[in-house]
């Protein structure tokens, strides 16, 4: 098993179907979910699923589904060459578990049906652990090279 980092292909074409909505206010509701290093997510995967979900060893800080994300809105215009969304770090306090990795997905795609579309894999590279602590998933910087979708 392994989790490899990327734009979920299904992603790709659900969003040149019109299928996802990035707007700050108004848009889709997009979730992060974190996984374990049994988990085998990557570029095929379609949907969220509980498979190899991260728990909790003590407390109440991951509930399954993960966390909704805050969108900070899409960037870009007829005078950039590259497009990108983002999204404000997630962060899980009083947190008690390990994950290896994480999937960002949609809620509510094509019109605002109940889905569980996947977006994007995101690999740590290893397992992290919290411990009683705040754990948090930091994105990238903002901008047209960094950002953690972009299209350009």
């Amino acid at each position: 098993m392994a989790i490899s980092s990327a734009i979920c292909n299904t992603f790709k074409r659900d969003l040149l179907k019109g299928f996802h909505d990035f707007d700050s206010s108004g848009g889709d509701t997009f979730k992060i979910a974190l996984f374990t290093s049994s988990a085998s997510l990557g570029a095929s995967t379609t949907d969220y699923s509980t498979t190899n979900e991260i728990t909790n060893t003590s407390g109440s800080a991951y509930t399954a589904g993960g966390e909704t994300l805050t969108n900070n809105g899409v960037t870009g215009g007829s005078g950039a060459s590259t497009a990108f969304v983002d999204f404000a770090d997630a962060q899980w306090t009083s947190a008690s578990f390990t994950a290896n990795g994480a999937m960002i997905y949609n809620t509510q795609t094509d019109g605002g049906s109940g889905t569980t579309d996947a977006v994007c894999i995101l690999a740590f590279g290893g397992d992290f652990t919290a411990s009683n602590g705040t754990f948090t998933v930091q994105f990238p910087a903002a901008n047209t090279s960094d950002a953690i979708i972009r299209i350009s």
